[in-house]
C-alpha cells in the first residue's frame, strides 16, 4: 500500500469545489461518465493502430446503484490505468486542473456554471461524495490492479487488488446531503439529460420488454403470446442521426431523430438542415424549422449544443443568432470554447463564424427551396412568415438573402415577393405624388367592410398579421423606395390613396358646420373627433378610422412592453361623416327633435361595425333598434 500527499498550494481545496458546484453538481455524472466513454474509445483506437492485440469484447460503460451500500458506480471496460498512470493523470494532472480553476475562478459570478468545462472531470465526484474510490486494471499484459482512495482531503492511498476485468470501476459514496443521487429516477434523469447520445453504449439497470414467447405459446385467438423480458437499460443512441452523412440519411430517418429528440411534439418539423463543417471549424448537427405559427417565446431553447456527443446546454443565445433559436435540433462543435463566460463567448471569432455559417446555411436553404419549388414554399409560408420577418428585423446579412425569397400575401391568397408586388399595384395604388400606397389587413373578418371598399374601387389589399408586422412595416418602408403602408381602416380611400380628381360636396361648408354639432354629441368627445368628407353616395354614411401613425405606435408599445414615449399616444379614432350621402342629408332636413337620434343610430352602427360598440351603449343600440323595426 502507498500513502501519499496531493501537491497542491491552494488551502481546502475540496470545500471550494463543493461550494463552487452546488448549484450545478448534477454534472459530476456527466463527467465521469464521459471520462468512462473516453477510455472506451481509447481503447478503440489503440487497437486500430495495432498497439493492443488482446480481444476488446464490447465496450460499454455502466452506471452501477446500490442504494442500502449508499454507492453509485461507473464502469467502464476502456483502457485501464496502472498504479503510476493513476498518480499521473488522478494525483497531478486532473487535481491541478481542479486547482487552476479554484485560483481563477474562486469568489466571481457565473463560475459554478463552467464546471466540468475546464478539465474538473474526475474531482467533481467530491461534490457529492465523502469517499472516493478508484478500482482498475490496465490494458497492459501482466498489469497489476490497483484501487486509489480518498475522503476528500489531499491525503489519498494505493494498495493492490484483485480484478480480473479491464477497464475501470469509479465508487462513490454518496454523503447524507447528496441523497437524492441514491434514487433512480434521478439518476436516470440526469443521464437521459446529458449522455443521451453518447458514442459508446451507457447502460443503467434493466428495463422490460415484451417480445413473441420464444416457445411460441399461443393465446385463445391463436395468436403467439407477448411475454415481458429483462433486458438492459442502454440510456443512449450511440450513433446519432448528426453524426452520420446526409447521403446515407432519408426524410425518415430526419423525422424519427426529430422524434427522438422531442417525444413530447406531435408535428412533423417543416424541413431539416444537416450542418457537416471541418473547416475553418469543426460543427456538426441537424437544424430542424418547427411549425412555429404565432407564439415565439414559448418555442425558444429548443437547439441543444454538445461537444463530441456530450450535451453541454440548451441555452445558445451566444452561439447562434437570437432569431435561429426559433430553431429545434443540435449543434455539435469541440470548438466552442466551454470554460469561459457568455461575454467572451459573445466576442470570440470561432463562435462569431459559426454564428455566421449557421445563418448562411439558413437563408440559402430557404432560397433554394423556394427556387426549387415555390408553390410548396408558398403552401409552407404561414409557418415561415414569423421565422423570416423575426430574421430580417434582427440580423442584416439574414434580411439581405431574404430579400428573394420573403413574401406578402393578398386577401385572394396570392403570394408575392416586395419587388413583384409593387408592380402588381404601382399602376393603379400610386397617389398623385407618385407615391405607391400599399394597403393592409390584420384581421379580414373585423375589417370585412374596409377591405370590400377597397377592393370595389379595384385596390388590392394584403394580409399582414402576427405580433411583429408593426416593426418588419417600418422596415419596409425604409427598403421600398417610394412606398408607403396604411391599414384599410386608418382612413377614408381617397385620403389614404390621394389622386388628383376629388369629388364634388353635396353640403356646404355652413351646413356642415351645422351638422358638426350633432355629431360630437353623440359620441366621446376627447376620443372622436368629426370630420367631414365627399365620398361616393354608395359608402357608407358614417366611417370610423384609427390614424395611421398613432395606431402604429401603441402596436408597437405594445408589443416592446413599455410605456415609455408612446404611452404619449392616446386612443384616438376620426369619426368622418359621408357628406354626399342621403341619409346624412336626411338629418339636415330633419325636425331639430329627431336629428341627434338619427345621428346617433348612424354613429353607433359604425360604431358597431368597428367592434367599439359595447355594454350600456350596445344595449341601447340594440333596444333603439328593435323600436325602429
Amino acid at each position: 500500500m502507498k500513502t501519499g500527499q496531493i501537491n497542491v498550494q491552494t488551502e481546502n481545496i475540496f470545500p471550494i469545489i463543493k461550494k463552487f458546484l452546488y448549484s450545478d453538481h448534477e454534472i459530476f455524472l456527466r463527467e465521469l461518465v464521459s471520462n468512462a466513454v473516453d477510455a472506451s474509445q481509447k481503447m478503440k483506437v489503440l487497437t486500430k493502430l495495432g498497439e493492443f492485440k488482446g480481444e476488446v469484447g464490447d465496450l460499454k460503460v455502466e452506471v452501477l446503484l446500490d442504494k442500502e451500500a449508499k454507492t453509485l458506480t461507473i464502469r467502464d471496460n476502456g483502457i485501464g490505468m496502472t498504479s503510476d498512470e493513476i498518480d499521473k493523470y488522478i494525483n497531478q494532472i486532473a487535481f491541478s486542473g481542479a486547482e487552476e480553476f479554484v485560483k481563477q475562478y474562486e469568489g466571481k459570478d457565473g463560475a459554478e456554471s463552467i464546471i466540468g468545462h475546464f478539465g474538473l472531470g474526475f474531482y467533481s465526484a467530491f461534490m457529492v461524495a465523502e469517499k472516493v474510490q478508484i478500482q482498475t486494471l490496465s490494458r497492459h499484459e501482466g498489469s497489476q490492479a490497483v484501487q486509489w482512495e480518498s475522503n476528500g482531503t489531499t491525503e489519498y492511498t494505493i494498495s493492490e487488488i484483485e480484478k480480473t476485468g479491464r477497464g475501470t470501476d469509479i465508487i462513490l459514496y454518496i454523503t447524507e446531503e447528496s441523497a437524492e443521487f441514491l434514487e433512480k429516477n434521478r439518476i436516470q434523469g440526469i443521464l437521459d439529460k446529458y449522455c443521451k447520445f453518447l458514442p459508446i453504449p451507457v447502460v443503467f439497470g434493466t428495463k422490460v420488454e415484451y417480445i413473441d414467447s420464444p416457445e411460441g405459446e399461443k393465446d385463445d385467438d391463436g395468436k403467439v403470446k407477448r411475454v415481458s423480458v429483462d433486458v438492459e437499460n442502454q440510456v443512449n443512441n450511440v450513433a446519432p442521426a448528426w453524426t452520420k452523412a446526409p447521403i446515407d440519411l432519408k426524410d425518415e430517418d430526419y423525422k424519427s431523430f426529430y422524434r427522438e429528440l422531442y417525444p413530447m411534439t406531435f408535428d412533423d418539423p417543416l424541413f431539416h438542415i444537416h450542418l457537416n463543417v471541418d473547416y475553418p471549424f469543426n460543427l456538426t448537427g441537424i437544424l430542424y424549422f418547427p411549425k412555429i405559427k404565432e407564439n415565439v417565446e414559448v418555442q425558444k431553447n429548443k437547439i441543444n449544443l454538445y461537444s463530441n456527443q456530450v450535451f453541454i446546454t440548451d441555452s445558445v443565445a451566444e452561439i447562434v443568432p437570437e432569431f435561429l433559436t426559433l430553431l429545434h435540433g443540435v449543434i455539435d462543435s469541440p470548438d466552442i470554447p466551454l470554460n469561459v463566460s457568455r461575454s467572451y463567448l459573445q466576442s470570440d471569432g470561432n463562435v462569431k463564424k459559426i454564428s455566421s455559417h449557421i445563418t448562411k446555411k439558413v437563408a440559402d436553404k430557404l432560397a433554394e427551396m423556394f427556387k426549387k419549388d415555390r408553390a410548396d414554399f408558398e403552401a409552407k409560408w404561414e409557418d415561415l412568415k414569423i421565422f423570416v420577418e423575426y430574421g430580417s428585423l434582427s440580423d442584416d446579412k439574414f434580411a439581405l438573402k431574404a430579400k428573394e425569397f420573403s413574401l406578402v400575401k393578398n386577401t385572394d391568397g396570392k403570394c408575392f415577393t416586395m419587388e413583384e408586388y409593387k408592380e402588381q399595384v404601382k399602376t393603379i395604388q400610386t397617389d398623385k405624388d407618385g407615391k405607391t400606397v400599399f394597403l393592409y389587413t390584420n384581421d379580414v373578418e373585423n375589417q370585412f367592410g374596409f377591405v370590400k371598399a377597397a377592393k370595389d374601387r379595384g385596390y388590392d389589399v394584403l394580409v399582414l398579421d402576427g405580433p411583429l408586422v408593426p416593426h418588419w412595416i417600418s422596415k419596409m418602408e425604409q427598403e421600398v423606395e417610394n412606398s408607403s403602408f396604411a391599414r384599410v381602416d386608418a382612413d377614408t380611400l381617397d385620403k389614404l390613396i390621394k389622386k388628383t380628381d376629388e369629388i364634388p360636396s353635396k353640403l356646404s361648408k355652413e351646413e356642415e358646420e351645422k351638422l358638426k354639432p350633432i355629431f360630437e354629441g353623440v359620441v366621446t368627445k376627447d376620443k372622436f373627433k368629426v370630420e367631414f368628407e365627399s365620398m361616393n353616395a354608395s359608402e357608407a354614411p358614417i366611417i370610423i378610422t384609427q390614424p395611421e401613425f398613432i395606431r402604429r405606435m401603441m402596436e408597437q408599445q405594445k408589443m416592446g412592453g413599455g410605456g415609455g414615449f408612446y404611452g404619449a399616444f392616446p386612443e384616438i379614432y376620426s369619426l368622418v361623416v359621408n357628406s354626399n350621402h342621403p341619409k346624412v342629408s336626411e338629418i339636415l332636413n330633419a325636425e331639430e327633435s329627431v336629428r341627434g337620434e338619427k345621428a346617433k343610430q348612424l354613429a353607433d352602427l359604425a360604431l358597431l361595425s368597428q367592434g367599439l360598440l359595447k355594454g350600456e351603449a350596445l344595449n341601447s343600440f340594440i333596444e333603439r333598434s328593435i323600436e325602429l323595426v
